[in-house]
C-alpha cells in the first residue's frame, strides 16, 4: 500500500460507541486519535446498536484532526463480519482489529474492507501469546495491506500468559521492545497499551515515559484526564527539536555534502542521526497542523 503521510498518533482515546455524550465531547479534546469500541466495552446485546451509533459517528464526522478509528469484534465472533462490513462502507480513518495471531489474520481483516475508501487504513491488536512468536511478519504484511498502525493490549496478554502486570511492566519488556522493533522494521505506527488506574497520574506518567523510552510513537488512553499528560510525554521537548534541526542543517551544509559522519555541537553525528533529527522535526510539523 502507499505510504500515507505522518501523523501524530501521541494519545489515542478508547471510547464505547454507546456512548454518544463521551463521543460529541471527543470532537473537542486534544487527543490525537479517538478509537471508537465495537469490542470490549459493549456488552453482546448491545452489539447492533453500537455498531449503528460507530456508523453514525464515523458519517457525522466533525472530529477535525483527530483520528477517527473503530475497533471491531474479531471476525471468530458473532458480530465481527457485520462491523467489517459497516466500516467498508462508513469509511472511518482506521478500522482496529483484534487478537491478531499472524500475517493471514492481517489479510483476513484486509480482504473485508476491499471495497472501502482507500484512506481507510487498518490497525491491529498485538495480544494474544501466540503473535508474540510472528511479530515480524505482522509487520511485514503492511507491504500488501491497509496495516499502518500496531497497538498493544497487555490486558489480554497478561491474561493469557498467566504473567503479572506490574508498575514496571517486568514480564512484558521483551514483548513490548519486539513489538517495537517490528513495527519500525516495516514502517509501522505502534502505540503502547493502557493504564488502567485513573486515580494514578504519577503512574500513568510513569507508564507514558517508560513507552516513550522504549520507542512508542504514543498510548492508548481510557480517560480524557490522560490525554494532557500523554500528549506532553509523547511531544518532543524544545531542547530536543532544537538539537534536530541543528542536525539537519549541519548535514545541509555544503561544507559537509557526501561525508556519513560529522561534528554537530561538540557530537558525532552519522546519518542515521539525520533520519531520526528528520522524524522529530516532522512530528513537530504535525503537531503545529
Amino acid at each position: 500500500m502507499t505510504e500515507t503521510p505522518f501523523r501524530p498518533r501521541r494519545s489515542a482515546l478508547y471510547l464505547p460507541a454507546a456512548n454518544a455524550r463521551a463521543l460529541e465531547k471527543a470532537r473537542a479534546l486534544a487527543c490525537d486519535a479517538v478509537i471508537i469500541d465495537l469490542e470490549d466495552s459493549v456488552a453482546p446485546e448491545a452489539k447492533a446498536a453500537a455498531r449503528e451509533a460507530a456508523v453514525a459517528a464515523v458519517k457525522a464526522g466533525g472530529f477535525g484532526r483527530r483520528e477517527l478509528v473503530v475497533r471491531v469484534n474479531g471476525l471468530d465472533t458473532p458480530y465481527g463480519e457485520a462491523d467489517l462490513k459497516a466500516m467498508a462502507e462508513a469509511g472511518p480513518d482506521a478500522v482496529l482489529a483484534p487478537k491478531i495471531t499472524d500475517a493471514g489474520d492481517v489479510a483476513r481483516y484486509d480482504s473485508r474492507l476491499s471495497h472501502a475508501p482507500a484512506t481507510t487504513r487498518l490497525w491491529v491488536m498485538i495480544e494474544t501469546a501466540r503473535c508474540l512468536f510472528h511479530l515480524d511478519g505482522i509487520g511485514a504484511a503492511a507491504r500488501t495491506s491497509r496495516l499502518s498502525c500496531m497497538v498493544m493490549g497487555l490486558n489480554d496478554l497478561a491474561k493469557e500468559t498467566g504473567a503479572r502486570l506490574t508498575p514496571a511492566r517486568e514480564a512484558f519488556a521483551p514483548a513490548l521492545a519486539l513489538s517495537v522493533a517490528a513495527a519500525r522494521a516495516h514502517g509501522v505506527a505502534i502505540l503502547d497499551g493502557v493504564f488502567a488506574d485513573l486515580e494514578d497520574e504519577a503512574g500513568f506518567i510513569a507508564e507514558c515515559e517508560q513507552g516513550a523510552i522504549f520507542g512508542f510513537d504514543g498510548k492508548t488512553v481510557i480517560h480524557p484526564r490522560q490525554v494532557g499528560p500523554c500528549n506532553r510525554v509523547f511531544s518532543p521537548s524544545p531542547e530536543a527539536l532544537a538539537d534536530a534541526r541543528a542536525v539537519i542543517e549541519a548535514f545541509a551544509a555544503p561544507a559537509n555534502q557526501g561525508k556519513g559522519a560529522i561534528r554537530v555541537g561538540g557530537r558525532m553525528a552519522e546519518h542515521l542521526h539525520l533520519v531520526q533529527a528528520e522524524r522529530l522535526v516532522a512530528m513537530a510539523g504535525g503537531l503545529e497542523e
